[in-house]
């Protein structure tokens, strides 16, 4: 299996350096419209700000608090293996830069058109909305972090009986691999940036109401597009064949041992195909994320195939031969 942590750590730049942009940037873009101090905070029960901040402090200082954040996040990728920084790095990049980014945008729209920060109010709907996010941002880091480990786990499995053929009576034999294309996970970064700026730009009034829901959705969906189509990883085990999708491990695909007729190895490469991604072709359908070997199944009462690029697809192919032979002899 490639090592991922070059497309992980870029990946982590490119939100890390989006997330400060935005922090630091939003205020000083809206500086005409706001006052020389900004409130910053609110009671409990809303209503008056208690607490304010000149606006050069308003715009350093989250940044500042998000640079600390990313940094201790990120430094155990330059160090460490992707078992250990990557599921770190997902669960407190993802987020914590929704949440400050969020709250950036709620205190620049409170604040906007105001002649003294006194009469800005609370902006519960905006608050409400932002917590709703947050608790999904958490959600989708911490299923990236434990899925990628559980996958990296099963990678362990693979045992070296595998290329013989043969499963011994009472054994469990599991083969996995992964690839993932770090030009398609940067795609996938940036345009998440600007669907995320287009957003915070929108919710912070900088915008005119619906100018950049437009350009937020079609960044949005091209980055959940790239996204699911940047990694992918095949298992094979008693149970046949799973591929999944995108850093979540979701959508997935499965087949029964029973449901394939045959499995192979075969090279491809993207002009083969049709180009990068989920791909539909003469040769049936690939998901090519890097030219050379490609896990290759032909499912039962189809005329096509179905293909994968993953290291290691020889040995992957051989266990799924030998699994659809060991429980239904004859095929």
């Amino acid at each position: 299996m490639r090592d991922t942590r070059p497309a992980v750590r870029t990946t982590a730049v490119v939100w890390t350096a989006g997330v400060t942009a935005v922090l630091a940037g939003l205020p000083l873009v809206a500086r005409d419209r706001l006052p020389d101090r900004l409130a910053t905070h609110w009671g409990l029960h809303g209503g008056a700000p208690d607490g304010s901040m000149p606006l050069w402090a308003a715009s350093l200082f989250p940044a500042l608090l998000w640079l600390v954040t990313a940094a201790a996040a990120t430094v155990p990728l330059l160090r460490t293996g992707p078992r250990a920084a990557q599921p770190w790095a997902a669960l407190v990049l993802l987020p914590t830069g929704v949440v400050l980014g969020g709250a950036q945008a709620c205190v620049v729209r409170a604040n906007l058109d105001r002649a003294d920060w006194h009469e800005a109010r609370q902006p519960t709907a905006w608050l409400v909305a932002l917590l709703a996010a947050a608790v999904l941002a958490s959600v989708a880091g911490w299923l990236a972090a434990t899925r990628r480990t559980a996958a990296q786990g099963d990678g362990t499995g693979q045992g070296t009986d595998a290329p013989a053929l043969e499963i011994p009576a009472g054994r469990r034999l599991v083969w996995f691999s992964r690839t993932a294309n770090p030009w398609l996970q940067v795609l996938a970064a940036v345009t998440g940036l600007v669907a995320a700026a287009a957003l915070v730009a929108q919710v912070g009034g900088l915008a005119a109401p619906g100018a950049l829901w437009s350009l937020f959705a079609g960044c949005a969906t091209a980055s959940l597009a790239c996204a699911l189509c940047s990694s992918v990883q095949a298992r094979v085990s008693e149970r046949g064949l799973e591929v999944a999708f995108g850093p979540l491990a979701w959508p997935r695909r499965r087949w029964a041992p029973g449901d394939i007729d045959t499995a192979r190895a075969e090279v491809r490469g993207p002009a083969q195909v049709g180009g990068w991604g989920y791909r539909f072709s003469g040769l049936g359908t690939t998901v090519m994320l890097r030219a050379g070997d490609c896990l290759v199944v032909r499912p039962r009462g189809r005329r096509t195939d179905f293909a994968v690029s993953v290291d290691d697809a020889e040995r992957g192919a051989a266990l799924l031969n030998a699994l659809r032979t060991d429980r239904h002899p004859g095929r």
